[in-house]
């Protein structure tokens, strides 16, 4: 059994992040007490491990409230420009540890509970410690308490985890930033894994509290639904509406030891008060209070599809309730600021969905605030932005026409005359081109009349932009062409970046110190400074430090997998790992077929030395996604052929991964070996998990698809293992027409394994269970598994030789850590401050608040 690091092992591992002053540690220590005897004292005499973590949750909070309220004054007094970034996703995670780092709090905390849990465990007669004593029993540590801490799970994948990184790093960089969007009551739902299949249970993440939020009732604005439009003399009315109220939740966002700390906040929808009560004098009275759930419901529950378009009402309910409480937040700010200068708003829509803020805010400027359409409309254009993250056309939204008719007609005749006045300027552009008016136009004409929600935020924004230079120039060449030949100037690149903070220090503080010890702490706030572990490459001492933090991290990464999975995995063996949404354009199913293949090698010839293997793959399905939940199937069934065969022992194990979450991602990338980016080339836009493993010192297996391409031009490709058909390949193939049974029928390894699936090889009990696998694969597989199979198996057979050789294996991982400078969340942000929100980054460290007073959010 692999032994997991000890409690003194993983207390000295947190030295880079601040060192522990005695006061510190002493007043944490009474704050820590103080809470929990609070806690306790109300109602019960014996502490649960949950109230430790409340007690500390809400010490580290005590820590971030005088910083946030001088945050807000600070703003206040300069009046800065102000960037509001709208998501209908937040995959924040845990805030705890995230919040200690930022504030160089987690050394004192660490300290002043280890010395609070000594000290109860030995007092038995005074009042708390009275209240405490079961400590001795619970044996905690901060660890423990940190894995008390519900995941705030408010996104389905990249999209929603991107934001969470750009809101640390917008408060690193100084920025009066805020991230709007909605507090869901459910976020993406567990996973459990049930003979096999993919379960869903909901994720009830508020139900013991979530102690990082602040209820502001104070700002809860009114969002109107359905109704009809007047058109009066004095202007036009929405009328007759349905209203739900917005009640908002602030979560503070700490910088980087800049005392900086922004505001995330999060709405909630709430029935008013008269919410149907005109039914009671029919006697309806029970009826119409039952029915608030209506209202409410649109925020209890994030929709859990990744990468592909769910037009439900209720979502665009979800779109424009975000939408319109956060325009009458931005509007009652600015009208409170002092200069009152619309240069100093900026709005970056990420992705379209909350696309209606276009609309809206022309509804507001021309209907409320009595402004000319031509005005209006400069406003909406210079204050929006628009980032793309898909280019797959499944993914793209198009709401019916008369969906909009009868939820929002107001929005849908905004639309029409932006349209309308979009055609005309083409028509001057292109006269008689009417091909072209077709494929640029905001309603797409068919059986069904859609907006087009993409066209719709490219004409209203300044700036379009994609998210790694292969996808941006993926947008221009194809999806949006039109657009771009009308508007090169507004297409800008903004490759994705991680937060250094939560994707290296927090999570693998043992990587962090030893690159701490060679080049110093800065380059946490200045990643570019990796560079210089270049320095290193060939230093024997540095070498060794990196291989063994990396089996430090495997040694307790394996020792959870057997707590929690009940799985025993050998440490020393290659940790191959693919965790992501389980998508076809993502080819876990080319993963698969490497597996079957290396079986069946191992079987053919077991007395050969094999590199062994370990391979986990984990990720959530969409619940309506059957293909997606076929190939779960899929690798749990071949992981039990596998993993039961003694003549294959433990050179090869196959894992999947049971409810990947942030969390789970935060344990097993620092313990990988070698990450899987495998899509077919131009469907990936971006990826960030990439950028997480190559920071924490795993190679890349991958494809030139999305930032691969430029982490290859970083850390110089012969630093990865690249293989397979680039995007003009795969071009060239769509022309040509794709042959699944050529390769079926030339490479007898693929067949083989092909055949084992489709034979009942890895379902002894139900031969056809992957029949409509083997049929998608053979018959209509728009991602080309087939076509990088050979690539992908001979790329594979240089990672296993190289594996053999731990020193250049090492070599390459330096290089790798070493190139990371470019995927930093606060390059991707200084990027968008300059180039797309006109505001400048910086790394000034405010002081803190000098007096208490309420803060002007």
């Amino acid at each position: 059994m692999a032994k997991p690091l000890t409690d003194q092992d993983k207390r000295k591992q947190i030295s880079v992040r601040g060192l522990a002053g005695v006061e510190n540690v002493s007043d944490l220590k009474t704050n820590f007490n103080r809470h929990l005897h609070f806690t306790l004292v109300k109602d019960r005499n014996v502490a649960t491990k949950r109230d430790y973590y409340f007690a500390l949750a809400n010490t580290v909070r005590d820590h971030l409230v005088g910083r946030w309220i001088r945050t807000q004054q600070h703003y206040y007094e300069k009046d800065p420009k102000r960037v509001y970034y709208l998501s209908l996703e937040f995959y924040m995670g845990r805030t705890l540890q995230n919040t200690m780092v930022n504030l160089a709090l987690e050394n004192a905390c660490d300290e002043a509970t280890y010395q609070a849990f000594a000290e109860q465990a030995l007092l038995s007669t005074c009042c708390i410690e009275t209240l405490c004593r079961c400590v001795p029993q619970l044996g905690l540590d901060m660890e423990e308490l940190q894995d008390i801490e519900e995941d705030a799970g408010l996104g389905n994948g990249g999209l929603g985890r991107l934001a969470a990184c750009f809101l640390d790093s917008m408060a690193s960089l100084g920025l009066a930033a805020y991230g709007y969007g909605i507090r869901y009551e459910f976020g993406i739902f567990n996973q459990k894994i049930v003979s096999g299949w993919q379960v869903e249970e909901a994720d009830d993440w508020l139900r013991y509290g979530n102690p990082w939020e602040k209820a502001r009732p104070e700002y809860m604005r009114p969002v109107h639904f359905y109704g009809r439009v007047d058109y009066t003399p004095e202007g036009v009315k929405w009328v007759d509406t349905q209203v739900v109220l917005a009640l908002p939740y602030d979560t503070p966002v700490p910088g980087y030891r800049n005392n900086i700390v922004n505001t995330m906040r999060l709405w909630s929808a709430k029935a008013p008060c008269d919410f149907n009560l005109k039914d009671f004098n029919v006697g309806g009275y029970i009826q119409a209070v039952l029915d608030r759930n209506l209202a409410e419901n649109i925020s209890r529950v994030l929709y859990p599809n990744d990468n592909f378009f769910e037009g439900k009402e209720l979502r665009l309910k979800q779109e424009y309730f975000v939408v319109a409480a956060t325009l009458q937040d931005i509007i009652r700010r600015f009208k409170a600021s002092k200069f009152g200068s619309t240069e100093f708003v900026a709005i970056q829509l990420n992705d379209t969905h909350p696309a209606l803020a276009i609309p809206e805010l022309m509804r507001i400027l021309v209907d409320i605030e009595e402004l000319t359409w031509e005005k209006a409309w400069d406003i909406v254009v210079r204050t929006c932005a628009y980032t793309n993250h898909t280019v797959l056309p499944e993914a793209l939204e198009r709401w019916p026409v008369d969906l909009f008719k009868n939820l929002l007609p107001r929005h849908l005749d905004i639309i029409y005359e932006i349209n309308k006045r979009h055609l005309e300027r083409i028509t001057k552009l292109y006269p008689g081109d009417v091909d072209r008016l077709r494929r640029m136009s905001l309603i797409e004409e068919a059986d069904i009349k859609k907006i087009n929600m993409a066209h719709l935020c490219i004409v209203g924004s300044h700036a379009v932009n994609g998210v790694a230079r292969i996808h941006s120039e993926i947008i221009k060449e194809t999806v949006f062409k039109d657009f771009y030949e009308v508007d090169p100037e507004k297409f800008q690149n903004k490759t994705n970046g991680i937060t250094p903070r939560r994707w290296l220090v927090m999570c693998n503080p043992g990587l962090a110190e030893v690159i701490a010890e060679r080049i110093g702490e800065d380059y946490i706030r200045d990643l570019d400074q990796l560079k210089q572990l270049l320095d290193f490459v060939d230093d024997d001492t540095f070498i060794r430090d990196v291989a063994k933090v990396k089996q430090e991290n495997k040694m307790k990464f394996a020792a959870h997998l057997e707590e929690y999975y009940k799985v025993k995995i050998n440490p020393n063996s290659m940790f191959d790992v693919q965790v992501k949404r389980i998508h076809e354009y993502k080819r876990q199913l080319l993963n698969c077929l490497h597996i079957i293949t290396l079986y069946n090698r191992i079987k053919m010839e077991p007395n050969k030395s094999w590199t062994p293997r370990t391979i986990m793959i984990g990720g959530k399905a969409a619940p309506g996604y059957h293909t997606a939940k076929m190939i779960i199937k899929l690798i749990t069934s071949i992981g039990d052929i596998v993993n039961n065969d003694p003549v294959v022992g433990d050179r090869l194990k196959v894992i999947f991964l049971e409810n990947y979450r942030v969390t789970l991602a935060e344990k097993i990338i620092p313990a990988s070996d070698l990450s899987e980016q495998i899509s077919t080339a131009g469907t990936e836009a971006s990826g960030t998990g990439n950028m997480k493993f190559m920071l924490n010192g795993a190679l890349t297996i991958g494809t030139m698809d999305g930032a691969n391409v430029e982490m290859a031009e970083e850390a110089g490709e012969e630093n990865l293992f690249i293989f397979g058909m680039r995007v003009n390949d795969v071009e060239a193939m769509d022309k040509k027409g794709y042959d699944a049974a050529s390769y079926y029928n030339r490479i007898p390894e693929l067949k083989q394994a092909m055949d084992q699936i489709s034979g009942g090889f890895f379902s002894p009990g139900q031969p056809d269970l992957f029949k409509d696998l083997v049929s998608m694969l053979m018959n209509h597989d728009r991602f080309k598994v087939f076509a990088d199979y050979e690539a992908y198996i001979k790329c594979q057979e240089k990672v296993s030789a190289l594996y053999k050789n731990p020193k250049e294996w090492t070599k390459k991982v330096i290089h790798n850590i070493a190139g990371c400078g470019k995927f930093s969340s606060d390059r991707t942000i200084s990027q968008y401050a300059r180039e797309i929100w006109g505001m400048e980054p910086s790394l000034e460290k405010i002081a803190k608040i000098t007096k208490p007073s309420l803060p002007k959010t």
